[in-house]
């Protein structure tokens, strides 16, 4: 069993009253090993704490991303810029996006746009040993019309641009929403996720007793499975918002 390296989204950690100096310290203290998805100019204060960047959004556009084909030439150049911040910081993936269904093309030719594009930065994430993390969403509640929103489109995506850098972020709260079968789908895909995302569902809030997943089976899978990448909890915290970053570090500290 491998113990699961935890990350506090950013977006979670700063709320309220919380500032990014105090935010920061109390992560540390916690005992995460990463802070993920917040603004670039305090990368250097996360990592003079002893921590990790473990993600960051790789381009730009979250409805209008990777499955449109004038959008490449664009999203090529946003992601080689964000290889080069991700090497500085020793960040070891970039979150990319489909973007939604648009008139006129299938989500088979979608996907294949996706992977055209992913294909032509694969190299360079190879080279520079970075994964490129393709995000799982809902299309049901939070992001109608998306279009990497089931496991099945993710791992097909994955396996026509064929990159060991080339992987899923598999985002638990989303994927209840689109799927359920939570565990068995992480046991027979694991090789395809990159990194997760947590929250409870419903409300996308803290994961206690209020909420239908059991994270601490799920936790146990993920450890049992030797997974070696970032766990980052995303969620919006119904109190204060050390104490739950707390509480969900302590639900996930299972190894």
């Amino acid at each position: 069993m491998t113990p699961i390296k935890q990350s506090a989204c950013w977006g979670c950690l700063m709320k309220g009253d919380v500032k990014p100096e105090e935010g920061i310290k109390a992560a540390a203290e916690i005992g995460f090993a990463s802070i993920e998805m917040g603004p670039q100019e305090y990368f250097g204060a996360i990592k003079d704490a002893g921590m990790d960047i473990a993600i960051f959004v790789g381009h730009k556009s979250l409805a209008d991303g990777l499955n449109k084909r004038e959008n490449h030439e664009r999203i090529y150049d946003e992601l080689m810029a964000s290889l080069e911040t991700a090497v500085e910081y020793n960040v070891p993936s970039l979150l990319c996006l489909s973007g939604n269904r648009y008139d006129g093309v299938s989500d088979l030719q979608g996907a294949e746009n996706c992977a055209e594009i992913l294909s032509r930065v694969a190299p360079a994430a190879e080279e520079k040993g970075i994964t490129l993390c393709t995000e799982l969403l809902n299309s049901k509640v939070n992001h109608p019309g998306y279009m990497c929103d089931s496991t099945e489109w993710g791992v097909h995506l994955c396996k026509m641009v064929n990159s060991p850098r080339v992987k899923l972020l598999y985002d638990i709260y989303h994927m209840q929403i689109m799927e359920g079968d939570l565990i068995r789908t992480i046991r027979n895909n694991i090789e395809w996720i990159g990194h997760f995302h947590t929250a409870g569902n419903p409300g996308r809030n803290d994961m206690d007793d209020t909420q239908e997943i059991y994270y601490p089976a799920i936790a146990r899978t993920i450890a049992e499975l030797d997974y070696d990448g970032y766990v980052g909890h995303e969620f919006g915290p119904k109190g204060e918002p050390l104490a739950a970053m707390k509480a969900a570090y302590d639900v996930w500290n299972v190894a």
